[in-house]
């Protein structure tokens, strides 16, 4: 059944007052530590060598059995040092002082990141100019690639630039927003001659909050120098494993605690490099079954079930204080039956209880589980009337635009909430614009080296011995794309193992089903060695170079593997791994 195109008809379980009282502890509320993490656990250097001595014995099971006792996972550290964010009286007056002289047009402009298509960078100026946008998102199909397929870093840097300067048009003084998805692994826009990252999960596998900042620097620092303002990153979503059909890999970790800490010091690094963060997805994608890509998933949690679990990473970013957090397209009946969180009040209400002062922006408002039923721009008013303060990507932007309008017009959408929204946004750009740090000039692939680093610290032997070579020089290999194949055997050119006989390695991608062979690999997510047969087991969770290097060093035994499971995979526990 479709709902209402005005959250405001649909009853909120809680109203925002309520919800706020009940919520009200979040924030001062002691963090128990999960089971399978240890305050004491030390936090490794980032500095360190990728392949760090191990004590004990050197050697896992050769079967599919778990290990009798699971070495709990290293805690990625105790608390978060904040994250450098806040504006001060000066940035919120100046931005109340423009948003005093804005006309209701230009105020709708301020609220809305668009998406278009191809690379028509010009044409997107001139809508970008015409309806006082706050600036424009750069998807797959928007990269100019050159001849060889790589990206055109010089035309990219152009269009960046020419559409940053639209939405400085009338006046502005104040940065536009040029947005980008680039977590790594899976999802990235930018490939090649940017570095390339493995999976979030990799940081869990590793450990390290310091790398985790290191890794979230190099990433946004090659993209500021291209002229990116702001990065949808990083995911701080909880993952359930392989029932979650959305995150997976994205997620860092399966413990709240870690999600919360990695995520912070990613977000940390961006921040250091001049690129704003966007903490995703609240109230928590990792722990649904449905893709809202496609549909409305469910969180059937209850709120004190959310608060202990999917809501920890999300405490953590507000206690750093993170600028942007990002609402996901989830209905939560404990909260409000029926209705997306991006366009729930009680969902944004839950979020502003927990001390949250920063800009509230919607999933792409384009994605299944909203586009089917807030038809005709509809949603992107009733996100506003709801709390959201920056509407991403919205299926027709002029539509979205004419909609805020009518809604502001006909008292549907108060002109109070509109003001505030455009405030909040136009405050942190303020900021960053009076904050940035000086130009970095960081190279495209000049990040390359702490890539492999968080490679070679993740990889992750659930089964088969952990110290020694484990091929006899040679090997074959099968299973995943062309481009891994021929990645992995570069990897062993380069690690002296040749190509053609001995034990077999299966590669497994994402979606790929558990398989057989000497030696089991997963380039993602790690759940499809739970069923494999294979008598040694490697999660990689990346299919980089960097990646290929850490595994064919491990099987060369050239290096040790000292990643331990951020998740648990079938019979093995979260934090399994060589000792």
């Amino acid at each position: 059944m479709t709902a209402s195109a005005n959250p405001a008809k649909n009853k909120p379980v809680l109203t925002a007052a309520a919800l706020a009282l009940l919520l009200g502890a979040v924030a001062c509320t002691p963090q128990p530590t999960p089971p399978s993490s240890s305050d004491a656990a030390p936090v490794p250097s980032p500095l360190g060598s990728g392949s760090p001595a191990s004590s004990g014995s050197g050697q896992q099971p050769t079967t599919a059995a778990p290990p009798p006792a699971a070495t709990p996972p290293r805690a990625p550290g105790k608390g978060t040092a904040p994250l450098g964010w806040g504006p001060q009286q000066r940035d919120e007056a100046a931005a109340a002082a423009a948003v005093a002289s804005m006309t209701l047009s230009e105020k709708a402009g301020q609220v809305l990141l668009p998406f278009y298509a191809g690379l028509n960078h010009e044409a997107q100026a001139a809508t970008v100019e015409r309806l006082h946008l706050a600036g424009s998102m750069i998807m797959g199909d928007n990269v100019p690639r050159a001849g060889d397929g790589l990206v055109d870093v010089r035309s990219m840097t152009a269009a960046t630039g020419r559409l940053g300067a639209a939405s400085r048009s009338g006046g502005r003084t104040w940065p536009g927003l040029i947005g980008v998805d680039q977590e790594g692994g899976l999802v990235a826009r930018l490939g090649a001659p940017l570095t390339g990252w493995p999976s979030p999960m990799s940081y869990g596998a590793a450990g390290s909050v310091p790398l985790a900042t290191e890794a979230g620097k190099g990433l946004a620092a090659e993209l500021a120098t291209l002229g990116f303002t702001v990065d949808f990153a990083p995911d701080a979503d909880v993952t359930i494993g392989p029932a979650d059909p959305t995150i997976g890999a994205r997620s860092m970790s399966a413990d709240p605690r870690a999600a919360g800490n990695l995520s912070v010091g990613f977000s940390r690094g961006m921040l250091a490099a001049g690129v704003l963060s966007a903490v995703k997805h609240f109230p928590g994608h990792g722990s649904v079954t449905v893709d809202s890509h496609k549909d409305l998933p469910v969180q059937k949690a209850t709120v004190a079930q959310l608060k202990a679990r999917d809501w920890k990473p999300f405490q953590a970013a507000v206690a750093a204080g993170s600028p942007m957090i990002m609402a996901g397209h989830i209905a939560v009946p404990a909260l409000e039956p029926g209705v997306p969180s991006s366009l729930s009040p009680a969902s944004y209400a839950a979020l502003r209880a927990m001390g949250f002062k920063g800009v509230a922006v919607t999933d792409a408002l384009n994605m299944g589980a909203v586009s089917a039923r807030y038809p005709r721009g509809s949603a992107a008013p009733a996100a506003l009337a709801a709390g959201a303060d920056l509407l991403l990507m919205p299926a027709d932007v002029n539509a979205a635009h004419a909609a805020i309008v009518t809604a502001v017009a006909a008292g549907k959408l108060s002109a109070a909430r509109l003001d505030e929204a455009v405030r909040r946004v136009v405050t942190m750009m303020i900021w960053r614009g009076r904050t940035k740090p000086a130009q970095l000039n960081a190279l495209p692939g000049s990040a390359g080296s702490v890539s492999a680093r968080v490679s070679a610290r993740a990889v992750t032997v659930l089964a088969g011995q952990c110290r020694g070579p484990l091929v006899p020089g040679r090997l074959r290999v099968t299973g995943g794309t062309a481009p891994d194949r021929a990645l992995f055997a570069a990897a062993a050119r380069d690690a002296g193992i040749a190509l053609g006989a001995g034990p077999l390695v299966t590669l497994i991608g994402y979606g790929g089903v558990p398989a057989g062979g000497d030696i089991a690999v997963a380039l993602d997510a790690p759940w499809p060695l739970a069923g494999s047969s294979a008598p040694t087991k490697v999660a990689l969770y990346g299919r980089t170079p960097g990646a290929f290097r850490a595994l064919l060093a491990v099987l060369a035994g050239k290096a040790t593997a000292p990643g331990k499971l951020p998740a648990a995979v079938g019979p093995y526990r979260q934090g399994s791994g060589c000792p």
